[in-house]
C-alpha cells in the first residue's frame, strides 16, 4: 500500500540546536545539508530535487519563497526546491512529500531539509502573537499553547487519576536523555524538586513541562530502496509515513465531540502509517520512538494515540520507567522537544534522523539495544494536524 518500503534514507545531518545567534537561516541549512551529504557520501550535484520544511519564514523575518534559502548557499540551481508548511508537523510532512516523489519514480535522489530561526524574535512577535491574533475574531483572543495543553492536563488528571508526578517523570526523563545528546538545546538533568518548585506557566504546567523555541536545522537524503545499496550498506527504510488534518487552525478545542484527552489527528496519521508499514501491534513492534512532547502532558497522550498504551494508561508508562532508556519502549531518547528545543520546521526531520541513527546503531549514549523499527511523530495546529513515520532496518 502506498510508498511503504519503496523509499530509504541514505544520509542524515543534524546541527546543534539552541540559540544560534552566530548563524543565519541559510548558514544552518548549509550545515545540515552538508552533514547529510557527507553521511551519504554524495556530491550535491547528485540531488535532483529538494523540499524545505520552514513553518513561518515571514514571521521570523525571511521571504515567503524560502526555497531559495536551500538553493543559494548550496548552489543547487536549477533543481526544484519546494517549501512545505504544516504547523508543527512541517518536518515529517516535508519528508513525506519528498518520499512520494521518489516512490513515484520522478527522481532517484532527493533532499528533505527543515530549518527555523526563532530565537531572534521576542515572544510577543512570534508564536504568542499568532495565537492571539489569528483565527476566530473573539474566541482566539488571549489563548496560548500552554493554556490549551494545560486544559488537556487538567481533564486527563480528572479522567484517569494521574497527577503532576506523571508530568515530572516525563520532564526528568527527557532532560536526562538530553544530557546524553551533544546537539540538544538543554543538556542538563533536572530533579523532582526543581520540577516541583518551577514557576507555573499555565496550571498545572510549569516551566519544565514546556519545550523551548529554538534555532536549528536537520536534513535527510532519500532514494529508492532498490538503489540504496548502490550508495551505502547502511540505510534505513521508510515503511510507512502519513499526514492527517482533522480540524481548522486552533479549532480542535471547539469540536463538541473532543474530550480533551486525545488527538484525532495523531490517531488517524498513526492508523494510516501503520497500515502502510504492516504494523498491527505498535506497542510490541515499535522499539524506539520520537514523539511530539511540546508539553509533558502531550507526550503522555501521544503514547495512547499512537497505540503504545491503552487509553488512560499512558501516564503509567512514564512513571513506571517504560519509556526511559533501558525501559521496554524508550521514547524521546534524543531528549525530545523538551531538551532539543522545537525549531518548528526542523523538529520532524531531526526526529527521523534520530530514529535513522538508532536503526543504524550509531546513536552513541542514546542507543537503544535491539532497535529494529522506530517511529517519529509530530503534532501541530495545535492538535489539528499530525504526521507519523515508521522506519526500519532493511
Amino acid at each position: 500500500m502506498g510508498l511503504g518500503g519503496k523509499v530509504s534514507i541514505i544520509g542524515s545531518g543534524v546541527i546543534k540546536f539552541g540559540e544560534n545567534f552566530h548563524q543565519s537561516l541559510t548558514d544552518m541549512i548549509y550545515e545540515a545539508v552538508t552533514l547529510a551529504l557527507g553521511d551519504a557520501r554524495l556530491e550535491r550535484q547528485r540531488l535532483q530535487a529538494a523540499w524545505l520544511g520552514c513553518y513561518e519564514p515571514m514571521l521570523y523575518g525571511f521571504e515567503g519563497n524560502s526555497g531559495t534559502f536551500v538553493s543559494d548557499p548550496l548552489n543547487l540551481f536549477p533543481i526544484p526546491v519546494t517549501r512545505v508548511a504544516a504547523y508543527c508537523a512541517t518536518g515529517i510532512e516535508a519528508v513525506r512529500n519528498a518520499a512520494l516523489a521518489v516512490a513515484a519514480g520522478e527522481y532517484d535522489v532527493v533532499l528533505a531539509v527543515g530549518a527555523e530561526k526563532m530565537r531572534e524574535v521576542p515572544s510577543r512577535g512570534s508564536l504568542v502573537a499568532q495565537a492571539v491574533n489569528r483565527g476566530h475574531p473573539v474566541l482566539s483572543k488571549g489563548r496560548t499553547a500552554p493554556g490549551m495543553f494545560a486544559l488537556l492536563a487538567t481533564r486527563y488528571f480528572k479522567e484517569y487519576g494521574a497527577n503532576e508526578e506523571a508530568l515530572c517523570a516525563v520532564a526528568m526523563k527527557n532532560h536526562y536523555h538530553g544530557s546524553l545528546n551533544p546537539k540538544a538545546h538543554f543538556q542538563k538533568e533536572i530533579t523532582a524538586e526543581q520540577h516541583l518548585r518551577a514557576p507555573k506557566v499555565a496550571e498545572p504546567l510549569g516551566l519544565f513541562d514546556c519545550c523551548p523555541t529554538t534555532d536549528g536545522a536537520a536534513a535527510v537524503i532519500l532514494t529508492r530502496t532498490e538503489l540504496a545499496p548502490k550508495f551505502t550498506d547502511r540505510y534505513s527504510v521508510i515503511r510507512g509515513i502519513a499526514y492527517a488534518v482533522t480540524a481548522g487552525y486552533w479549532n480542535t478545542q471547539f469540536d463538541p465531540s473532543w474530550g480533551f484527552t486525545s488527538f484525532r489527528s495523531t490517531q488517524e496519521a498513526a492508523k494510516a502509517a501503520y497500515a502502510m508499514a504492516g504494523v498491527t501491534d505498535p506497542a510490541r513492534e515499535i522499539k524506539v520512538a520520537e514523539c511530539h512532547d511540546c508539553f509533558t502532558i502531550t507526550e503522555i497522550v501521544n503514547y495512547e494515540d499512537l497505540g503504545l498504551a491503552r487509553p488512560g494508561e499512558g501516564w503509567k508508562l512514564a512513571t513506571g520507567g517504560v519509556t526511559r532508556l533501558g525501559g521496554d519502549l524508550p521514547v524521546n531518547t534524543s531528549g525530545g522537544l523538551k531538551s532539543c528545543g522545537h525549531p518548528i520546521g526542523s523538529s520532524g526531520i531531526r526526529m527521523i534522523a534520530n530514529i535513522h541513527d538508532q536503526l543504524l546503531g550509531r546513536a552513541g549514549r542514546m542507543q537503544v539495544k535491539g532497535a529494529t523499527m522506530g517511529l517519529a511523530h509530530n503534532l501541530g495546529g495545535p492538535g489539528a494536524v499530525s504526521a507519523v513515520a515508521v522506519l526500519s532496518q532493511p
